[in-house]
């Protein structure tokens, strides 16, 4: 067994090189877009269509009904099946704020303000706001699956 002497011999070493670790790395979380490879348009717009995607509609709630009162806003749940090769073409959270929960898979996602593609794994959420627009592509093996929250200003607005 340690003395307290004996355990801190063994144990403070590896904290110091944990320490000098976390010092000289930046930190980057997950399906984000590092630091330093924000750009304003790093990434034009692009005119591919839906490929193997599933987007149901689970759910949605009347926001102009609410006690917020938010008069021509939708509150919409979905899921999004992406298949192998799949394709979530080009669009804008401009006017319709997301959260986007990775529930199986990984994708990448081509965004406008990010000069590298951002990868996402299954337990991701990408928060889509203002100055989002983007578009995803599955290269794995594997479906992924997307839980999506959105406010949408348009119900005839059929972007994803």
């Amino acid at each position: 067994m340690f003395n307290n002497i004996g355990l801190s011999r063994a144990i403070l070493p590896s904290f110091a090189l944990v320490g000098a670790l976390m010092l000289t790395t930046q930190p980057v979380f997950a399906g984000e877009c590092p630091a330093d490879k924000i750009k304003p348009n790093a990434r034009q717009m692009v005119d591919y269509k839906p490929v193997g995607v599933t987007d149901v509609t689970l759910g949605m709630i009347d926001l102009g009904k609410q006690p917020a009162h938010i008069e021509g806003r939708e509150l919409r749940f979905r899921k999004l099946t992406i298949e192998p090769g799949g394709i979530v073409p080009w669009h804008s959270h401009d006017d319709r704020p997301a959260l986007i929960f990775v529930q199986q898979g990984e994708i990448v996602e081509y965004a406008s303000n990010c000069v590298d593609p951002i990868v996402h794994k299954a337990g991701d959420l990408r928060p889509e706001v203002f100055g989002t627009s983007h578009w995803w592509k599955n290269l794995g093996k594997e479906t992924v699956v997307l839980y999506v929250g959105d406010v949408r200003k348009d119900p005839h607005d059929h972007n994803m």
